[in-house]
């Protein structure tokens, strides 16, 4: 029986496969990456905030506060690694962002791009506002409220893009810091562009503590919605270098809307205009060509052409409407609690002063159609703070709830016992499809249902589908009217979702009812109306849904039949084993309080006869949990660790984290095609197989060639998704490839080794430094820095690994280290190894 062996790293001391250089500190200057040993840096063609963002989050810098080409830090030398990088924004490190490959470039130093990230940061608030605290060294520090004064704020607001200050806090308004406190006095003048060049003086006055003094901050804002009816409606200005300027509206949709009323606190977005609906600005036109992800935290993270360049006039000024006074908590985008907000607070509502008329208002400015039922008695949970406090009087043909008038005169006393919830219809739904959960999509836009055209729909789409309708994983993305031909408006084509969006809507596609489409295309979407929790995507508590309810399953009502249905919905082969009494875990909510009486072959749990008479009186002491499997590679342990139980796998690499890709579809293992496959798509792989970052991606049949169905080509991923089933790809066997361009992965693995189920910590005395140069080079950060001992990053869990690793220190990975079961230490988790990687190391500043 082969050991499943791993290693992954729970952190990085220093900068790893990333540097800045020539910046002044090591939060700005030249970007340089690390490749099989040697530093590099990054060619600036197409270098923005994106990428930026993605480096100073590696560094753990704080905000990205400006991307730079042209070598604005000067010209470096040797390889240039990577040019026409393109970030989703999401990624964890550089490497895993998509680009032209490793030392492939049209491209010279003068090009090399720069970054800079902010020194300091706010918590507790907003991305303009909380505790202050300034990045020293490795650590985060707060400062003392008695030792920052106005010109320290105006330093911290412009570095951070967020304009003036509002107000300077004391007293630990946003919470109390941890860690230390920042030992030396700001003496800013009040004109410098970053905290780092503010003079400082270690003759601190105030003898200071977290418990009263931890100072706070509210700057005005990037972004500001203007001449609308409220903060969250209006037209769209950014500020940039102290000057607020608008934004074409060339391309602008939904995804950039959402952005903004995100970074505005504003809730969902609920329209995206161009042509200045709200009225022409005035000063610069700073951003034009807009791209948003969908996931930037601040616009200013979106792609653009550059600030200031743009082919546009005012005429174009881009606008936004946000759900801006009203959310529902607790349920799914078109159910909940519902809760009002007033000024920076969230209250929610009491049930005997909310009525019918109050719900279509809610319902319509949600974008959620007409209202199905008003909940009272905290139905979707108690909220937290306080209570509306005044009564809606609503007529219900307002179109927010901003508009209702309010009298202040309440008839009721009431706590969060009484919180009010609403169901909406939602705006989209599947029909046609035998459940809630299948059908054919259809969406709501301005009080009509209408189809989506089924070009380009993928599994990106699908997921975002069910995500929306709360029915779990999605299982296939359907096109040529799957459920029959709709009716009525076609309003979405060319949907373009990133995979993180709340609603369908938030999509790129043409503009609504623009298509070149007809309904024998209409996209249909099946979606789980199961889900395994807890353990891994297939592996986990069996949990069926129940109209609006996720359910438990009890353990004596499920067999043999039941878990190959199961396991088939969720595209996770064949059952391996059925595990009662809670294994993992005791769920929550309710027993499911039907018996499943499948018969095996059935494609969904939905289609399974039950019966309501059940045998036993359950409770959540005999959930009953699954572990899927599918076919087996015959080198993997028969005792399933996390890595081994998903709809993907990596076969002949010498090791479960290494080898070519192959996938899992309608009971068949195929192989992936490897045009366009790069450190992106590699580390969704490592990250749905728990084997930690991509180290390497790799095509031409690295690891042999496979055999069977090629399943996936042209594979694109944003890098942030759980699963490589939910990347874009044309389609389920759509290629023009052969095997002997299949694709490979080499993942790193937590210092934790994997032997069967277990992560194992590894004892310090055990552990020397040809260990961590296999580590070090396994995860691509150069060299080892330092091996600390006595559990210096924290104390681990579960077992300590049991055999002593003694490696030569030229392995490629850990799994090729020998090993020895004598070990001459008996170890706990306060002797738990720490190591920091580094590689060729940044000068101290």
């Amino acid at each position: 029986m082969a050991t499943c062996i791993n290693i992954c790293l729970f952190y990085l001391g220093c900068s790893g496969s990333v540097r800045l250089v020539d910046g002044g500190s090591r939060c700005a200057g030249r970007v340089e990456v690390l490749h099989r040993g040697q530093w590099g840096t990054v060619c600036g063609n197409g270098w923005d905030m994106r990428h930026a963002a993605v480096v100073c989050r590696e560094l753990r810098c704080g905000e990205a506060v400006d991307a730079l080409s042209d070598a604005h830090f000067g010209s470096g030398s040797g390889p240039i690694w990577m040019s026409k990088v393109d970030c989703g924004g999401s990624e964890s490190t550089l490497k895993n962002c998509r680009s032209a490959g490793w030392g492939k470039h049209n491209c010279d130093h003068s090009k090399d791009a720069g970054v800079i990230c902010s020194g300091v940061r706010l918590v507790g608030g907003s991305r303009c506002s909380g505790r202050v605290e300034v990045l020293h060294g490795e650590t985060w520090s707060t400062v003392c409220d008695a030792d920052f004064d106005q010109q320290d704020a105006e330093v911290v607001c412009r570095e951070l893009g967020c304009g003036l200050p509002v107000e300077v806090l004391g007293a630990a308004a946003f919470g109390r810091g941890e860690g230390q406190e920042w030992s030396e006095e700001l003496q800013c003048r009040g004109n410098e562009s970053q905290i780092h060049f503010c003079p400082t003086s270690s003759s601190l006055k105030h003898n200071c503590s977290h418990d009263i003094i931890d100072t706070g901050l509210v700057c005005a804002g990037s972004v500001r919605l203007v001449d609308g009816s409220s903060r969250c409606d209006g037209r769209v200005e950014v500020l940039h270098r102290g000057q607020w300027g608008t934004v074409c509206g060339n391309s602008w949709d939904m995804r950039h809307a959402a952005v903004v009323c995100g970074e505005m606190g504003c809730e969902e977005a609920l329209h995206a205009f161009n042509h200045a609906y709200f009225g022409p600005g005035s000063g610069p036109i700073w951003m034009n060509n807009v791209y948003c992800s969908g996931s930037e935290s601040t616009l200013k993270n979106c792609i653009s052409p550059g600030w200031g360049k743009h082919d546009c006039d005012h005429n174009k000024d881009a606008g936004v409407i946000c759900a801006g006074r009203v959310r529902l908590v607790g349920g799914s985008h078109c159910s909940g609690r519902v809760e009002v907000l007033h000024g920076d607070t969230w209250s929610t509502v009491c049930d005997a002063d909310f009525d019918q008329q109050d719900a279509e208002v809610v319902c319509r400015e949600l974008g959620c159609g007409l209202p199905v039922e008003v909940l009272g008695a905290a139905a979707f949970g108690k909220g937290e703070g306080q209570v509306w406090s005044e009564e809606f009087q609503c007529r219900g043909n307002e179109s927010q709830i901003h508009s209702c008038p309010t009298s202040s005169s309440l008839k009721h006393n009431c706590s969060h016992d009484n919180d009010v919830g609403v169901v909406c219809a939602g705006s989209v739904r599947l029909v046609d499809g035998g459940s809630r959960c299948a059908g054919r999509v259809e969406v709501l836009h301005r009080g009509q249902w209408g189809t989506v055209c089924g070009d380009g729909w993928d599994m990106r789409h699908a997921a975002v589908v069910c995500r929306e309708l709360g029915c779990g994983e999605a299982v296939d993305a359907l096109s040529d009217a799957h459920f029959g031909p709709g009716s009525g408006p076609i309003w979405m084509s060319k949907v373009d979702c990133g995979g993180s969006e709340s609603t369908l809507k938030n999509c790129r596609s043409a503009g609504w009812g623009k298509h070149n489409c007809v309904h024998s295309k209409d996209a249909g979407v099946v979606c789980s109306g199961v889900r395994l929790v807890g353990g891994s995507r297939c592996s986990g508590r069996v949990e069926v849904l129940h109209g609006e309810t996720w359910s438990t399953v009890c353990d004596a009502d499920f067999d043999q039949q039941d878990a190959e249905v199961v396991c088939r919905e969720l595209g996770c082969g064949l059952p391996v084993e059925v595990l009662g009494a809670a294994a993992f875990g005791r769920g929550e909510g309710q027993v499911w309080s039907e018996e499943l009486q499948c018969r095996g072959n059935e494609s969904q749990i939905h289609f399974c006869p039950t019966s309501s008479s059940l045998k036993h009186n359950c409770s959540h002491d005999s959930d009953v949990g699954l572990v899927c499997a599918g076919k087996r590679d015959i080198n993997v342990s028969i005792s399933l660790s996390p890595c081994c139980t998903v709809s993907v796998r990596l076969v002949d690499g010498g090791s479960l984290c290494a080898g070519r890709v192959e996938v899992l579809h309608r009971g068949q293992w195929g192989t992936v095609c490897g045009n366009n496959w790069d450190m992106r798509d590699a580390a969704v792989v490592c990250r749905e197989l728990g084997c930690g970052e991509a180290v390497d991606a790799l095509s031409d049949a690295h690891f042999g060639p496979g055999s069977g169905p090629i399943w996936m080509d042209d594979v694109d991923c944003s890098g942030s998704k759980k699963s490589l089933k939910n990347c874009i790809s044309p389609g389920w066997g759509n290629h023009d490839c052969n095997h002997t361009q299949d694709v490979g992965v080499i993942c790193s693995g937590i210092v934790e080794v994997l032997h069967g189920k277990t992560w194992s910590t590894v004892c310090d005395a055990d552990f020397d430094q040809q260990d961590a140069e296999v580590v070090c080079r396994e995860l691509g950060c150069g060299l080892p820095v330092e091996v600390l001992g006595a559990a210096a990053f924290g104390r681990g869990q579960g077992q300590v690994w049991s055999e002593e690793l003694q490696c030569r220190g030229n392995e490629s990975q850990i799994h090729f280290c020998p090993t020895s079961s004598s070990l001459k230490h008996n170890c706990s988790h306060d002797s738990d190894t720490g190591l920091v990687c580094a590689g060729k190391r940044n000068s101290p500043t």
